[in-house]
């Protein structure tokens, strides 16, 4: 049976207690290390930003939903002329360490849908890599990885 729609979801644990990821996902200063180059601002609900994105000569547009603190981030963004939903969800763990679940939906279960989905689960999953070294090590993983794609445009 085909599922009409296609949602992503990814998840990873990180070795840092939940107020530092927290941080780390609004705040555009920590979020530079480990995503985007720059950003209107902090984010907070009802605010919208624009983010800009080292590999891609492009702002994107993002409109905060929710931000409950030390627990769960909103936004909508637009990809392929379709607003979108990222929900983030933190939940403390033992050893002072935080999961950081992520799930974006939906696009319809087509060629586009399938694009998007291969294209964003690859994205999300780098993401939380990213922001793991970033946290635990210091490290950005992100800086010249996807210099080879400077020409494809992610937002619209």
């Amino acid at each position: 049976m085909k599922t009409e729609t296609l949602e992503i979801e990814a998840a990873i644990q990180i070795q840092k207690p939940i107020n530092e990821v927290f941080d780390a996902i609004i705040n555009p200063d920590k979020m530079s290390n480990y995503f985007i180059s720059e950003s209107t601002g902090k984010m907070e609900s009802g605010k919208t930003l624009i983010w800009k994105f080292p590999e891609f000569d492009v702002e994107c547009p993002i409109r905060i939903d929710k931000i409950q603190q030390n627990k769960y981030i909103s936004y909508y963004w637009t990809i392929s002329e379709k607003e979108l939903l990222v929900e983030i969800t933190l939940i403390e763990k033992e050893n002072n360490s935080t999961l950081v679940s992520i799930t974006e939906k939906s696009m319809k279960n087509d060629n586009d849908g399938l694009k998007w989905f291969s294209g964003n689960t690859f994205g999300w999953s780098n993401f939380l890599a990213c922001l793991k070294a970033y946290l635990e090590y210091n490290i950005n993983l992100r800086k010249g990885a996807f210099d080879f794609m400077r020409k494809e445009n992610q937002c619209s």
